[in-house]
């Protein structure tokens, strides 16, 4: 989709993975159709999620919301390790009861304007150790280690969420972050599904359009266009999914062409828009 991809594909509700990059390494800007979770072990790190910048320092833990566009930037030639979780909001959701919430941390996210959390004292910390019982868990080749590291996951989870609900936690502020860029993703996402052109923005933030266009691309790696047509396009196939028809969930999402909308759907996702239930 545009000039960022999706990568990661999740058949299953829940895949957890162990990796480590020994040389430096380009990312690309991307995003997933699900939610990601990253325990950053080691490495020389900043991180990009939607525009802010973070510089991670070990046992950092990373939230990114499905359809968030980011990239890691390696700094040098250092080990980059970090456990990588893949989590759908159906598997969150079936463990929701009526006085909790798996899904809370990711909301609080957007809340506090971070998607990095740091923990304040790691000895004392009930969620570092589980943490780092995650990460041992991947030298563990006993019985039922994948049901096993899937409990350790749901512990994590618990223990997460009970740390953001207790304010025992940091958000970390973006370095680096532009205001400005901050504010045209901002009002973007704000105004989605309304009729959002360059001219508009630049009308808004008081910039030359082409300059606008520029500064938008050097500072994020996709145009504006790409942008506001990917995010639109997660949009409507999150409104097909919930039931919408194909037509309702074109013009839900701020589209104006209905052949417009399905060409780009079937590129963008590889079926058509009717289609969207049964992607995973």
């Amino acid at each position: 989709m545009g000039n960022f991809e999706k990568l990661g594909y999740l058949n299953d509700d829940f895949r957890i993975f162990h990796l480590v990059d020994n040389e430096k390494k380009e990312f690309n800007f991307h995003y997933h159709d699900f939610n990601k979770i990253m325990i950053f072990l080691s490495g020389n790190l900043n991180y990009s999620v939607e525009g802010r910048n973070y510089r991670l320092k070990p046992y950092d833990i990373l939230l990114v919301n499905a359809g968030e566009v980011h990239r890691p930037v390696c700094l040098d030639n250092s080990a980059y390790e970090r456990i990588i979780v893949y989590v759908s909001t159906d598997f969150l959701a079936s463990y929701k009861g009526e006085d909790y919430d798996l899904n809370y941390c990711f909301e609080k996210v957007g809340e506090e304007h971070s998607n990095v959390l740091r923990i304040p004292s790691l000895d004392k910390s009930k969620l570092y150790h589980v943490c780092r019982e995650l990460e041992l868990s991947f030298k563990d080749n006993d019985f039922a280690r994948e049901l096993y590291q899937k409990i350790l996951f749901l512990e994590f989870m618990i223990q997460l969420n009970r740390t953001v609900i207790a304010n025992h936690i940091n958000y970390l502020n973006s370095d680096m972050a532009n205001d400005k860029l901050l504010a045209i993703i901002d009002y973007i996402n704000a105004h989605l599904t309304e009729d959002i052109t360059i001219d508009t923005l630049a009308n808004t933030f008081y910039l030359n359009r082409y300059y606008l266009m520029h500064f938008f691309k050097e500072h994020t790696g996709y145009t504006v266009g790409n942008y506001i047509t990917d995010k639109r396009l997660l949009l409507a196939r999150h409104y097909v999914q919930a039931g919408y028809t194909s037509t309702q969930a074109c013009y839900q999402s701020g589209f104006k062409n209905y052949s417009t909308f399905s060409r780009a759907f079937k590129k963008a996702f590889k079926t058509m828009p009717k289609n969207a239930p049964f992607i995973d």
